[in-house]
């Protein structure tokens, strides 16, 4: 692998670049507004998958935004790796938050600053570099094929249809992904499990028009108040969440299970020091590791109502809304907990306001096996870089696919990630370490190389 360990070396400043690039483009697929950018992104993708030496690229349309497509297929009784990632990002708002413009990507304190620079786009980005390694080296002994989506950041609403249409396509061994986060880069980890996710809107509807606070307060449901009280409502005083029948299928871990976890290395105050926070909050009984992995979480997302303009207008608003989020474990169904959620809320609104609720979209939780030979190919590759065997590690995050490319597609997924839990995803002042994306790029190899090797002795 020395061949692969010069090439990166001679071409780092030309990744770096070209991921620049890619960064540039504001692919925010949440807001119409960024409509062409999106398309811009994905035959940006697309084109880079073709010089990196893949074949049969493609922008495939779907009823939203496109699904890039390209593979490179070396030996036919050779394993298929199917690399997914997504070039779509979060919208960058609130702006003045950020220390330098979002979309104008800088390198600061080691890291590149810049929306989409952890997720998705340099973690993606490192499968095609690595990809032009491999080919360039000739160390690719896997066939691969990338399918790189556009909608990922809200919900993946085209993602299933496509892969239903392209079965045979997209056919393959195993899938590699890349969009979670190591515990540490002194301590490395592979992501074996992922919650679930339940995402709601609620709106309350007083009367037909915003009132004069002084002359209607106090005789007329204010909407901002009952939601206020309602979302108070949503926990008890353990930070349990209230909903009936929301914990019945919750999978309780034993203790042994959680005394494993207790070894993961945790700092609790450099925790708290990072984030500026006094303490930390959660369900009675857990640690804070617990909290973010094996157990379900509910949290406002965003609440609004009546006048937030400068100065002052005292108004009863006619509205309030709020979206809310619920994070699931193993063995919770989403469309359950959304049922569950809407019949409660709904329960707990007084007869003076109207509530409507609506699931904007959801997704499973899972837990990957670690006796696999794709993981164990995964553990020697980021051991063979990093020098120490890789953790296997449950993160908090939901990424609704995985659970879908079992489904439909028969196939476990390695989420070999290299991004931290303090690269401000979904943030303002996203960023993402250089040594982070070059790690990567090193890594991946390794995986293709050691899977290779492990499948045939498998046979």
């Amino acid at each position: 692998m020395d061949a692969l360990h010069a090439y990166l070396e001679k071409n780092k400043d030309r990744f770096l670049e070209e991921l620049f690039e890619l960064l540039k483009i504001p692919s925010v697929s949440a807001d119409p507004a960024f409509k062409d950018d999106v398309f811009e992104a994905a035959e940006f993708v697309r084109s880079r998958l073709e010089e990196a030496g893949a074949e049969n690229t493609e922008v495939c349309p779907t009823e939203g935004y496109p699904i890039v497509y390209g593979e490179k297929m070396v030996d036919e009784s050779a394993p298929t790796v199917l690399v997914y990632g997504h070039y779509d990002v979060q919208p960058a708002d609130p702006y003045e938050l950020w220390e330098t413009p979002p979309f104008e990507p800088v390198i600061r304190n080691g890291a590149i600053y810049a929306r989409g620079s952890s997720d998705d786009k340099g973690q993606m980005y490192m499968h095609i570099k690595a990809l032009e390694l491999m080919l360039a080296t000739d160390v690719l002994k896997c066939n691969v094929k990338f399918m790189i989506e556009g909608e990922e950041e809200v919900g993946s609403a085209s993602l299933g249809q496509f892969v239903k249409d392209n079965k045979e396509r997209l056919a393959a061994d195993v899938v590699l992904i890349s969009d979670t986060a190591l515990i540490s880069m002194e301590h490395p980890s592979i992501t074996v499990g992922l919650r679930g996710l339940s995402y709601m809107e609620v709106k309350v509807t007083g009367p037909n028009r915003d009132l004069h606070s002084g002359i209607y307060g106090g005789a007329v449901a204010n909407p901002a108040n009952v939601l206020s009280e309602m979302i108070a409502q949503l926990k008890d005083d353990d930070k349990r969440i209230r909903i009936p029948g929301f914990y019945d299928r919750v999978d309780e871990l034993s203790a042994e299970e959680r005394a494993a976890m207790a070894e993961i290395p945790f700092d609790l105050e450099a925790f708290k020091s990072e984030l500026g926070i006094p303490d930390v909050e959660g369900e009675k009984g857990y640690s804070t590791i617990e909290r973010t992995s094996i157990r379900p979480a509910l949290d406002v997302n965003g609440i609004w109502g009546g006048y937030t303009g400068e100065g002052a207008k005292t108004v009863i608003p006619s509205e309030a809304s709020a979206k809310i989020s619920m994070r699931l474990v193993p063995h919770q169904r989403s469309e359950e907990i959304s049922a569950l959620f809407e019949k409660y809320i709904k329960s707990i609104a007084p007869p003076s306001v109207r509530v409507e609720v609506s699931s904007l979209h959801g997704g499973e939780p899972v837990v990957t096996p670690v006796d696999s030979v794709a993981y164990r190919a995964a553990s020697k590759a980021m051991e063979s870089t990093f020098g120490k065997k890789p953790i296997p590690y449950r993160s908090g995050g939901s990424i609704p696919i995985v659970p879908m490319f079992e489904e439909l597609l028969g196939l476990k997924s390695i989420l070999m990630g290299f991004g931290l839990d303090t690269d401000a995803i979904h943030s303002p002042n996203e960023h993402f370490g250089l040594i982070n994306f070059f790690k990567g790029i090193e890594t991946i190899p390794y995986f293709y190389r050691y899977y290779a090797e492990m499948h045939g002795r498998s046979k």
